[in-house]
């Protein structure tokens, strides 16, 4: 498949992997307290969740996002 001039990829930036890698994370802590039963864990990591979003959107505003100025794709 070819690279259209408009398709802006598929995410392959350090935003978007550092947002994926907190989310995982954040999922997988929930999930172990869950099964413990322990509440209040599992909000802290749904907030760590939320927060891993805001650190993707605040890596990609500042030019770590798939057009901006400090990322550099990869050619395959």
């Amino acid at each position: 498949m070819s690279n259209p001039i408009g398709d802006p990829g598929h995410g392959h930036s350090p935003a978007a992997w550092t947002a994926v890698i907190i989310g995982l994370v954040a999922i997988a802590i929930g999930t172990f307290f869950f099964f413990l039963d322990m509440p209040v864990f599992v909000w802290a990591a749904a907030v760590l969740l939320v927060l891993g979003l805001i650190v993707g959107w605040i890596m990609a505003r500042m030019g770590y996002g798939v057009n901006g100025p400090k990322y550099k794709a990869k050619e395959h």
